[in-house]
């Protein structure tokens, strides 16, 4: 059996006069580019023309809903409610649909961001209000997540396809969560040592924590930070180490759970 794999970016968090991330020199690597919808990152401008550049070279789009938190780059925890993320992930798959549908291109997932995307693989509550939101807004949309996490399960639960997300640029934490941002050890810095975990990942369904066990892992789909130091070097690095390796390179495709 051909294995195979999704290569995900966070793309289109730029915004007004401010430049985030090296997507022009990510997008020739990817698969699929998750686009922020103007909370966390982004703008309308952005929005638009990071669909084209990803409709120009066969890259497949998502919604990247976050916290409204410009400034802590939707990466700080904030207290809120249920509904207020329901409502929340309505207004911004909504904002990245019409921007689609203007340029004939149709939307691929849903992948939360940063805290929130952490807070919902933590709390089912949320979980379930943004995979409410999803089925509400287009219920063939598919939904990323952390393997195993709520993200996951009440996707599932509300009958709507999903593809459990790995990070070759970061670490985890004995029980499958990510490691901290605020701990040193957070990212994988050398390009080798993710492309290693990488391969592993989709071959042996394994990954090493923190505390030095493996962890058992799905990985439908690896992500790549857009806004890290070394994006584009990590892009190129797994891509061609996936192709070498004989691992199918592609998008997993809108409402189809993907399967290695």
């Amino acid at each position: 059996m051909t294995l195979s794999v999704d290569l995900n970016c966070d793309m289109g968090e730029s915004f007004g006069a401010y430049r985030i991330g090296a997507d022009a020199a990510v997008f020739p690597f990817i698969t699929s580019a998750n686009i922020a919808c103007g909370y966390h990152g982004g703008d309308p401008t952005v929005m638009r023309t990071t669909i084209e550049e990803a409709q120009r070279r066969g890259v497949a789009i998502g919604a990247h809903p976050g916290l409204p938190d410009l400034i802590g780059f939707g990466r700080r925890t904030m207290d809120v409610t249920p509904t207020e993320t329901y409502d929340m992930f309505v207004y911004q798959i909504g904002a990245l649909l019409g921007f689609a549908r203007a340029a004939g291109v149709e939307v691929q997932h849903v992948k939360a961001h940063g805290a929130i995307y952490n807070m919902a693989a933590a709390k089912p509550e949320l979980a379930s209000a943004i995979a409410r939101a999803v089925r509400d807004v287009d219920a063939g949309l598919l939904m990323f997540g952390l393997p195993g996490s709520p993200l996951i399960t009440e996707a599932e639960a509300l009958g709507l396809a999903t593809a459990s997300e790995a990070f070759a640029d970061r670490n985890y934490m004995p029980d499958g969560s990510l490691v901290s941002r605020r701990r040193p050890d957070a990212q994988v810095h050398d390009a080798d040592d993710a492309v290693r975990r990488a391969i592993r990942m989709v071959r042996e369904g394994k990954v090493r924590a923190v505390d030095g066990n493996d962890i058992s892992i799905r990985a439908d789909t690896i992500c790549i930070h857009g806004d890290g130091p070394h994006a584009a070097e990590f892009a190129r690095a797994l891509r061609e180490a996936f192709e070498a390796d004989g691992i199918v390179v592609r998008a997993p495709g809108r409402g189809v759970t993907s399967e290695n």
